[in-house]
């Protein structure tokens, strides 16, 4: 089946490692035109530059945090020198540090909330006059948490259901727009934040990093934590013209691991 995705421009943040690099990189081997972003210089030029050998796409790298709007917009404006437009936006962020929702500060939550739920409002903010010019398709990353609260990671169960929330809100709101925004989410995906998270569990528990993540794959119905390319795949259907008739919609890319019905 072909997506649709060669020739339209894609804005992926935080696409150095994980699952954002597994999405910019699927969209470039679709032939797409790719534009990163990450905090650190060296680390998003050297993803680029990966991305771009290994798929012979046209990719391009700034340096964003998206706790700051300039630095967004600034990210925007080099990729509309480059490409001449934007197609496609992946929102996308690390996440909040591991512990119990009692454990943490005030600046702790501020945090939290800026770089998942303002960092995500930011982004597209500064992007949608560019993706109304051209109609387009907003993916957005949240956690399994937006489903199920996750033990030992409080401010992710509080703060990225405000995430999934926008996601339908905008959606709504930007239909007539001829824009979809759909939400997408992962659970035990083999990536340094499931490594990070992995290790906080087996300290907390007791046991080696070994055993727990023997523990955390025995509890998906798939036996197995899922490769970085299987939630790349799924965000490129999404993004493409092959979903045009799908927006205000969540997918799970878990193997099964989640249990709500809704």
């Amino acid at each position: 089946m072909d997506l649709g995705l060669k020739g339209k421009s894609a804005m992926v943040s935080a696409a150095s490692q994980g699952l954002g690099y597994a999405i910019a990189k699927t969209l470039a081997a679709e032939g797409a035109r790719v534009s990163i972003a990450a905090r650190k210089q060296e680390t998003v030029s050297a993803a680029a530059a990966r991305i771009a050998q290994e798929t012979g796409g046209e990719v391009i790298s700034s340096v964003a945090d998206v706790s700051s709007l300039a630095a967004i917009e600034a990210w925007h404006q080099a990729t509309l020198a480059a490409f001449g437009g934007v197609d496609i936006l992946v929102t996308n962020s690390g996440g909040p540090p591991a512990g119990p929702a009692h454990g943490f500060d005030d600046a702790a939550w501020q945090s939290a909330f800026d770089v998942l739920v303002l960092g995500a409002a930011r982004t597209i903010r500064a992007v949608l006059p560019s993706l109304e010019a051209r109609g387009g398709s907003i993916l957005m990353l949240t956690s399994s948490s937006v489903k199920n609260p996750i033990p030992n990671l409080g401010l992710s169960n509080v703060i990225r259901p405000a995430v999934s929330a926008m996601a339908k809100t905008f959606a709504d709101e930007f239909a007539p727009k001829k824009i979809r925004v759909n939400q997408l989410v992962p659970g035990r995906i083999a990536t340094e934040r499931l490594t990070y998270l992995d290790d906080a569990n087996a300290k907390k528990a007791g046991v080696t990093l070994e055993e727990q993540r023997k523990r955390s794959a025995a509890a998906i119905p798939l036996g197995r934590y899922g490769a970085p390319e299987e939630f790349a795949r799924a965000a490129a259907f999404l993004l493409s013209d092959a979903a045009s008739y799908i927006t205000g919609a969540t997918l799970q890319v878990d193997g099964g691991a989640i249990r709500s019905i809704t």
